[in-house]
């Protein structure tokens, strides 16, 4: 492979990983939110496929890609909030409470999905939609100015959930919830009101992540179709540092390494160009999420960051811990 062909390789995969790390983007920041109250959702591969059945589905009944984002989101904030009655009100256990969620969404998408599966043909779909001028530039015009407009939308929302976080009263009530949700609830700040909304939210935009593959990226649904990206997203809350402007980079380096099996395909370079080699690319996404979090558990501990205090722990007024 000549210069001119790597450098085309290397923007064409940029430019992949970007479209394919938006739906992880995306599911990455509600899930920022929802462990920022102190609420841990291990549910968002089952959220991730509702979103992406309903999505379809309602795109197909109103003839709207809006509406199905609109329905992705409703419907997987909806089953979301069984997961914050059973944390919060009933303070059953976060991790129990959240596989059985995702247990729930992927056995509701395959059953309710299954009459969708080979409607693409009729589906409206979220188009590239190229930003003027911008999409001209060498190198970061394909690379970031010429997607749908999902991309641009998850894009900008990350600095501004970030500023919402740590600039403004209701961010910063978020944030004192979910590290000491005691001295908050002294403060006046109603607690459970903060979590079942971040939990909401944060399941709402886990549907808006399934969404953004079933009317975007691979338009139609395929029961399965997340393949692990919930599970991938989870690894990047971590790997983030609870920060929606950490989660981007993370995003987009996932986003082009699953993208990565694809884009070798025909090259003829070295043990690329063995079949089996697939395989192995695969799993690239999964390994790197166990390495980032192994490599990122020691840094932190190191420098005394981690997790939200509180996260995991039901809230109980006049308890003491």
């Amino acid at each position: 492979m000549n210069d001119g062909g790597a450098l085309s390789f290397a923007v064409n995969l940029l430019a992949a990983g970007v479209a394919s790390g938006t739906p992880l983007l995306v599911v990455t920041m509600g899930e920022v939110i929802a462990e920022r109250s102190g609420v841990l959702n291990l549910g968002l591969e089952g959220l991730m496929l509702v979103g992406a059945m309903s999505g379809v589905m309602a795109t197909l009944a109103t003839g709207s890609a809006l509406l199905g984002l609109l329905a992705a989101f409703a419907a997987a904030a909806l089953l979301a909030s069984l997961h914050a009655l059973a944390c919060i009100s009933l303070r059953a256990d976060q991790v129990v409470s959240g596989l059985s969620l995702g247990f729930l969404g992927m056995g509701l998408a395959s059953v309710l999905g299954a009459p969708l599966v080979g409607a693409q043909a009729q589906l409206d779909r979220f188009t590239v939609r190229p930003v003027p001028f911008f999409s001209e530039l060498p190198v970061l015009g394909p690379v970031l100015f010429s997607h749908n407009g999902l991309t641009y939308a998850a894009l900008l929302a990350a600095p501004l959930i970030w500023w919402m976080l740590q600039r403004t009263r209701p961010g910063l009530h978020l944030r004192a919830v979910g590290e000491n949700p005691e001295a908050a609830d002294g403060l006046g700040v109603d607690v459970t009101a903060y979590r079942y909304a971040a939990v909401c939210l944060g399941g709402g935009l886990a549907g808006v992540g399934g969404a953004a593959l079933s009317l975007a990226l691979t338009p139609g649904y395929v029961d399965g179709m997340t393949a692990g990206m919930g599970w991938i997203a989870l690894g990047l809350t971590i790997f983030a540092r609870w920060s929606p402007l950490a989660a981007v980079p993370g995003a987009l380096l996932f986003g082009a390494i699953r993208r990565l099996p694809l884009d070798v395909q025909g090259l003829d370079v070295g043990w690329l160009a063995n079949p089996s080699s697939g395989y192995f690319l695969n799993m690239l996404p999964y390994l790197l999420v166990i390495g980032v979090l192994v490599a990122g558990n020691l840094r932190w501990q190191r420098r005394g960051l981690g997790a939200p205090a509180s996260l995991g722990q039901p809230f109980v007024r006049g308890a003491q811990r």
